[in-house]
């Protein structure tokens, strides 16, 4: 029987469809807008889609796995879980972009808001996806909105320069996974997850198999990009410091975690009938542990001559990709019961790395510059906004008592139930290493002599901002168990498993 979108119940749609809506009619409004009305009433139009999003993300669970179009488009807990994250960061970063006073970015204003919110849809679009062409078709969505975003402050040169490495290493890296996924279509005749699952179960062991491994490793260069993860995290540095810092924020976070969720999707489907002949463990396996090694040493090792805190800060994202890669590179040998792990470090590590990068824009804007001596004396000056980034600071370390502590913890012994201590080891050493170019904060912060006696005056979207990171942060450090649990209750498997249900809830 043929079906039409008219025979699905488009409510599972909603949060995409509200997304949409909001970013054609941010455009329109644009349009009629006269030029001296303010373009903030275009981003609180825009935080506000994403909230009525997030609702419609709510009301979504406590469903059986749902799907659409031939089970290309799916709502499980899966989508559900990483749609929420999405939604909270961009939330974050549309609130905070509402305080940002750059004068060369309010020129191309609404068309920010906009672009946001593109990349959002197509962060959206790949976390629900289990076909190829979608899954491409979001990436692209994302990758090209996020192009624009990094390049909208014209007039600035390290900006232009940076959107240029971007567009030209972005490019390339999605036709590496392109040229990956073509052989997977050419192996199996389809581009759809779950049909490619059944005849890699097939190919697995014949002649063609060597063709999966080269469709895998044409990916993974392409992965290793998304997620800014060593060897292929050139492009982060440049582009986090020329970026606007709001843009910054996107792509360290929502960006990543979509990136991931990408990932997951591909391997976990396609690929997972490898298991049963054990090249699973013996390439796939092995190959994220040696990309997850690296980066953490690269990443945390290069991070120590850095004295733009933004550059710093693209290192610590490169070693904390790292971190992440842990739980799938296990996965193989533990199961499935590491997604709560995942899970829980991915919005660890959003909040401590939106509230550390938000504190350091703060800083940076009243001292006119984002080297690290821009926290000289800031205890004297803010005292409240030096605790504020030393508790960031200590969770991105990962000491005891915080979000980022338990995260590790948990990555840890994730590595270690796999009986790979070489891993775990490298996770002990270069967590340690970390420590010293965290902690030079710190003594700019508290040792040093302040220049500027002047107070630093926060505006309140600014303040909710930090207000919501720090208190994300605090309660996963405190009462960690209650979200292991609940995000131990979702039903993962069935994101890669077919639902039955494709008609309505």
């Amino acid at each position: 029987m043929i079906q039409t979108l008219l025979d699905f119940d488009l409510r599972v749609l909603a949060p995409e469809l509200v997304i949409v809506a909001a970013a054609a009619l941010l455009t329109i409004v644009d349009l009629l807008l006269k030029e001296t009305v303010s373009r903030k009433w275009i981003g609180i139009l825009g935080l506000l889609a994403v909230l009525v999003a997030g609702i419609f993300v709510g009301l979504g669970w406590g469903h059986e796995p749902y799907q659409i179009l031939g089970d290309s488009y799916r709502i499980d807990d899966f989508s559900l879980a990483f749609k929420a994250i999405l939604l909270f960061g961009t939330a974050l970063v549309l609130l905070f972009s509402l305080s940002d006073k750059d004068t060369e970015k309010l020129e191309a204003e609404s068309e920010y808001y906009s672009l946001l919110l593109t990349a959002l849809l197509g962060a959206m679009i790949m976390v629900s996806s289990a076909e190829l062409i979608t899954l491409f078709v979001g990436l692209e969505l994302l990758s090209l909105s996020s192009y624009i975003l990094v390049g909208i402050r014209r007039k600035r040169a390290d900006s232009a320069e940076a959107a240029w490495k971007y567009v030209v290493l972005g490019s390339v890296s999605s036709a590496f996974i392109l040229y990956g996924m073509s052989f997977l279509y050419g192996l199996t005749g389809t581009t759809h997850l779950f049909e490619i699952q059944q005849h890699v179960a097939e190919i697995a062991g014949t002649d063609y198999q060597a063709f999966l491994y080269l469709s895998f490793f044409l990916m993974i260069v392409g992965f290793g990009f998304k997620i800014s993860s060593a060897p292929f995290h050139t492009w982060a540095p440049d582009v986090y410091q020329g970026a606007a810092t709001p843009v910054t924020i996107f792509l360290a976070v929502v960006s990543k975690v979509a990136a991931f969720a990408f990932v997951v999707r591909i391997v976990l489907i396609a690929f997972i009938p490898l298991v049963t002949t054990g090249v699973w463990n013996e390439v796939i396996s092995w190959s994220f542990m040696l990309v997850a090694a690296l980066s953490m040493i690269v990443g945390n090792t290069v991070a120590l001559r850095q004295k733009d805190t933004k550059r710093l800060m693209a290192y610590s994202s490169i070693a904390h990709a790292g971190y992440m890669l842990v739980p799938p590179a296990t996965m193989g040998f533990v199961g499935f019961d590491l997604f709560p792990s995942l899970v829980f470090y991915l919005v660890a590590y959003l909040c401590m790395t939106l509230g550390a990068f938000v504190v350091i824009e703060i800083v940076a804007r009243r001292a006119g510059t984002y080297d690290m001596n821009a926290f000289a004396g800031l205890y004297q000056r803010s005292p409240s906004l030096a605790l504020i980034m030393t508790f960031f600071l200590l969770s991105l370390a990962g000491l005891p008592v915080t979000a980022g502590f338990i995260g590790k913890f948990y990555i840890l012994m994730s590595a270690i139930a796999s009986t790979h201590y070489w891993l775990a080891a490298i996770m002990i050493a270069t967590t340690v290493i970390s420590y010293y170019y965290y902690f030079g904060f710190a003594r700019q912060m508290y040792f040093r002599k302040a220049e500027d006696s002047q107070k630093i005056a926060v505006s309140w979207p600014t303040v909710a901002v930090v207000g919501m990171a720090v208190l994300g942060t605090i309660l996963l450090g405190i009462i960690p168990d209650f979200f292991l649990q609940a995000f131990g209750q979702l039903d993962w498997v069935s994101g890669f498993s077919q639902a039955a249900n494709s008609l309505g809830y």
